[in-house]
C-alpha cells in the first residue's frame, strides 16, 4: 500500500496533522520545541498534572507498588490500590460501585460491548466525542444522532424505537464546551425501557456530577484529575455485569497501581475546591475580557472556549501567529469537527493568572484583525 498520496490531500487540505515536542512537565508555563510559551490547549484544567503533592504521592505508590501491574485485573493485576480508588470514586459521585479502565476511549468501549446483546438501539448527540460514536460502531451496536443538545429531537427520535434502548451524552462537549441538559434528558426517557449513558470526560472535577438514578457514568482521569485512566460508576449489579462482560476490560493490562495511589490524592486535592474557585474565576475573567475585546466565542461557562475561525488554513494561520507570540492554542480541524467550523480552542486553567488571559486574548483580537 502506498499512503504518500492520502498523505498529500491531508497537506494540500491543511488537515495533515503534526506533533509538538513538550521539553517540560505539563502546566500552564511550559517549554514547546524548545520555546517557551504560555499553554492555553492542555485538559488540565485543575493544574493538577505537575502538582508536588500529586508527584510525591505518586513517588511513594512506585515505591510501595512497583512500575507495573504486570496481568490484568481478573488474574494478578488487581492491586489494593485499585480496589480503594474505585472505592473513592464510587463515593465521590454518589455511586454504589466504581470500575477502573486505562482510558476513556477503553472504558466507553468496554460499555458498548457488555450491552451489545442487552439493547437493541442507541441514539447519541449529534456532537458526542469520537469514542462513543466509534464504540458503538466498532460493537456493532445500532446508533442514530440527534441534534446537539436538542431535547425535542432526541425526543422525536426516542419515540420511533422499541425494545430496551440507550440514550449516550457527552456531558462538556469537548470541542464546543457546552453542556448537555442531564436532567431534561433523564425527563424524557422516564417510564420507558431507556437508560441514560454520559461521558464526563470534561466536567469531571469541575462540576458536580448530576447523575439520575439507574444511569451510567463515565469519566476519566487524565484531564482535571491531572493524572491518568477513566472510570465507571453507578448500580453494583452494573459494575459487576461490566467486569463479567466488557471486553476491553478483561484484556487489557490494568494501570500501574501508583498511578491509583496519586489519584487518590488527586480526589483530595479536588475536593478541597480550592483549584476549582480559581479555575471558575479565570473563566468568567477570559470571557469578560473576550467580551470587551468583542471577540466572538461560543458560549461556553467549561473551562474550553472555542473560537469559531471556518476555514482550516486560517485557524492554522492563527494558531502559528499565536506560537511565535509565546502562546500555544491548537487549531482543531476536520474531522474533529464539522467541515467549514475549525477552530481554535481556548482551554483556561486554574494556574493561569489574569495578566496571562488578558495578554493572550489581546493577542487574539490583534491577529484575527
Amino acid at each position: 500500500m502506498n499512503f504518500s498520496n492520502k498523505i498529500s490531500d491531508l497537506e494540500k487540505n491543511h488537515l495533515l496533522r503534526s506533533r509538538r515536542i513538550a521539553n517540560s512537565a505539563q502546566g500552564t508555563k511550559m517549554k514547546i520545541d524548545n520555546k517557551d510559551v504560555i499553554n492555553f490547549c492542555s485538559n488540565d484544567y485543575l493544574s493538577l498534572a505537575n502538582h508536588p503533592k500529586i508527584k510525591e504521592a505518586l513517588v511513594q505508590g512506585v515505591e510501595k507498588y512497583g512500575a507495573g501491574s504486570g496481568a490484568s485485573h481478573l488474574v494478578s493485576g488487581h492491586s489494593e490500590s485499585h480496589k480503594l480508588l474505585e472505592e473513592s470514586l464510587a463515593e465521590f459521585t454518589g455511586q454504589e460501585s466504581a470500575l477502573l479502565f486505562s482510558s476513556g476511549y477503553s472504558a466507553n468501549l468496554g460499555i458498548f460491548s457488555a450491552l451489545r446483546d442487552e439493547i437493541e438501539w442507541s441514539v447519541q448527540d449529534k456532537l458526542n466525542h469520537a469514542s462513543l460514536i466509534d464504540g458503538c460502531r466498532l460493537v456493532g451496536l445500532p446508533v442514530q444522532r440527534y441534534h446537539h443538545n436538542n431535547l425535542e429531537s432526541l425526543a422525536n427520535k426516542i419515540k420511533k424505537q422499541s425494545g430496551p434502548g440507550l440514550v449516550v451524552t457527552d456531558n462538556v462537549f469537548s470541542m464546543d464546551g457546552d453542556r448537555a441538559n442531564i436532567q431534561g434528558i433523564a425527563k424524557i426517557i422516564d417510564k420507558s425501557n431507556t437508560t441514560l449513558m454520559q461521558d464526563d470526560a470534561h466536567g469531571f472535577g469541575i462540576f458536580d456530577p448530576i447523575i439520575p438514578k439507574h444511569s451510567i457514568y463515565m469519566a476519566t482521569l487524565g484531564k482535571a484529575a491531572g493524572v491518568m485512566g477513566a472510570f465507571v460508576s453507578g448500580d453494583k449489579d452494573f459494575i459487576e455485569f461490566l467486569i463479567q462482560k466488557s471486553r476491553p476490560y478483561t484484556y487489557t493490562t490494568a494501570l500501574p497501581a501508583s498511578l491509583c495511589h496519586a489519584l487518590q490524592k488527586s480526589l483530595e486535592l479536588i475536593s478541597q475546591g480550592e483549584q476549582r474557585e480559581k479555575l471558575i474565576n479565570n473563566i468568567q475573567h477570559f470571557r469578560s475580557m473576550a467580551g470587551q475585546l468583542g471577540l466572538s466565542f461560543e458560549e461556553s461557562n467549561s473551562a474550553i472556549q472555542p473560537l469559531i475561525i471556518g476555514s482550516s488554513s486560517k485557524a492554522l494561520l492563527i494558531s502559528d501567529v499565536l506560537f511565535k507570540e509565546g502562546f500555544f492554542v491548537s487549531a482543531i480541524r476536520p474531522p474533529t469537527v464539522p467541515p467549514n467550523s475549525a477552530r481554535l480552542r481556548f482551554t483556561v486553567a486554574a494556574n493561569h493568572t489574569l495578566k496571562q488571559i488578558d495578554a493572550l486574548l489581546e493577542k487574539v483580537n490583534d491577529a484575527m484583525a
